[in-house]
């Protein structure tokens, strides 16, 4: 109604019946491909991506690439010279 669009209007865009329409505007059972037409036509196909699942590692995945992770070798410190000039 918002998009001042009929029932006629909007199925011909999707590509499906007005009867189809009709059963998803009362909350029927349809084909999830002529619900995800209709969200494309009103330009509502956002809601969508609720249903996105994140990229996640699992935690043993995790451990195992921290694991190979490749360690920095440290610098040899110089021991007498902290020992002899503490800088006062």
């Amino acid at each position: 109604m918002n998009q001042n669009k009929s029932q006629e209007q909007i199925a011909s865009m999707a590509g499906i019946s007005r009867s189809t329409l009709s059963l998803l505007e009362r909350g029927e059972v349809v084909r999830m491909d002529s619900f995800i037409q209709v969200l494309r036509v009103l330009d509502l196909l956002y809601i969508m991506d609720i249903f996105t699942i994140p990229d996640q590692i699992s935690p043993i995945d995790y451990a195992k690439l921290k694991k190979k992770e490749r360690k920095k070798a440290s610098s040899k410190k110089d021991k007498t010279a902290s020992k002899e000039d503490l800088g006062w």
